[in-house]
């Protein structure tokens, strides 16, 4: 084991790490860290903590220390956060994630922010029409005659009205403004950098700030604000997933921690639904079946959830699971393949698809004494977002035509 040193400025560490590192810290950043669930701090007996990674990856910055926990396969940040913006969207693109240099995380979420914000709002701030209700001394748009009546009876001002208005304050520009003021709260940006942020957070004064655990506006792409999305698609990300606050005592705190396991599995999903997209039937995720049969009694019978089914003529015809890591990993062999036998068996159909993230080749296994087959499909998140798709492309119609 390394041997404890002083706080050090940045701690990087792997997703699969089983060596704990050995660091010098006070008990208020210890426990700062362990709360954010990234990392778990437990002391040594020697002295200093034992910092290991505990099932997510991220950064967390906590007063001077930047503790990093990077995925396994050496996945980069602007393919987390491709991973991450496709499982919400598809129309995710690997371009609105340029400018991801693997630096350490925060600057490269601030360098990424500050250029497609940069690109967004070349041309100034974009505007468009907001619906408002509002109790005005003068008539505008549209009296509301039925809330006049029920929140001011007897009363001729003021006037209840709606009213559409020609204004900055939308919802892309919110996303954008929180997302950028977001940023600013991280304490070791680069001078340079947070002059860049605090321009284009100037450029939407006016807008309206979103409060704090808020759900984000929505809003859809046209062609009036699709120079807009890919800043607000990487916005987006950085509203879910970071958080810059003030933490116990002293300390400032920012966090951005994601569960590889479910960004995987929903990427997946994501991608191999816009993959069948194209063929007859649905698909469904996290579908719903059972292994036994209803038994007439009251007691509960044993519910399973699918990832991914595709139903035709209201049968499932493919079944799909993703995992991110192998079963043998964690200590229970081959439970992924039972898994999917069971699936196999409550479906009624004789091919599942595993699909793992790792490389490798496509291995068909034919289970003994049953007209079944698991088929281990490797992902390699090291591979780009062109051949991601691609793989999964491959792979629904390997599962559909066969």
């Amino acid at each position: 084991m390394p041997k404890a040193s002083e706080a050090p400025q940045q701690l990087i560490l792997d997703e699969l790490q089983q060596e704990p590192a050995l660091v010098a810290f006070d008990a208020e950043a210890a426990a700062l860290l362990n709360s954010t669930g990234l990392v778990s701090v437990q002391p040594d007996m020697r002295g200093g903590w034992q910092v290991l990674p505990a099932g997510r990856v991220g950064a967390v910055q906590v007063g001077d220390l930047l503790v990093e926990v990077r995925p396994k396969a050496k996945v980069g940040l602007d393919r987390l956060l491709f991973l991450l913006g496709y499982a919400r969207n598809p129309g995710f693109r690997p371009d609105d994630v340029a400018g991801a240099e693997d630096k350490d995380l925060f600057s490269a979420l601030a360098e990424s922010l500050a250029r497609q914000g940069e690109r967004a709002l070349a041309r100034g701030a974009l505007s468009g029409y907001v619906h408002v209700e509002e109790a005005l001394r003068t008539v505008r748009g549209r009296i509301r005659v039925g809330d006049q009546m029920t929140r001011r009876p007897g009363m001729l001002l003021p006037l209840e009205v709606s009213f559409d208005e020609f204004t900055i304050d939308i919802p892309e520009n919110r996303v954008l403004r929180a997302a950028l003021r977001r940023m600013l709260q991280l304490p070791r940006l680069s001078p340079v950098l947070r002059r860049r942020l605090a321009h284009l957070g100037a450029k939407l004064d006016g807008v309206t700030l979103l409060r704090a655990g808020a759900p984000l506006p929505t809003w859809d792409e046209s062609r009036a604000n699709a120079h807009y999305g890919p800043a607000l698609r990487l916005a987006e990300i950085i509203l879910r997933n970071m958080s810059a606050e003030a933490g116990l005592g002293r300390q400032q705190v920012a966090s951005f921690v994601v569960n590889m396991a479910m960004v995987f599995e929903d990427f997946v999903a994501a991608a191999l639904r816009e993959a069948l997209s194209g063929v007859p039937g649905r698909t469904e995720g996290q579908y719903e079946c059972f292994l036994d049969e209803p038994d007439g009694t009251r007691q509960s019978r044993v519910r399973m959830f699918a990832d991914v089914v595709h139903v035709v003529d209201g049968k499932p015809a493919a079944v799909f699971d993703a995992k991110y890591k192998a079963s043998s990993w964690s200590g229970y062999p081959n439970a992924d393949q039972y898994q999917m036998l069971a699936y196999c068996t409550a479906l009624s159909v004789p091919r599942a698809w595993l699909v793992y993230a790792d490389a490798g080749q496509v291995r068909v296994r034919k289970v003994e004494n049953a007209s079944v087959e698991i088929v281990e499909f490797p992902l390699d998140l090291s591979r780009t977002p062109k051949e991601l798709l691609a793989a999964i492309k491959y792979l629904a119609c390997r599962a559909v035509h066969g």
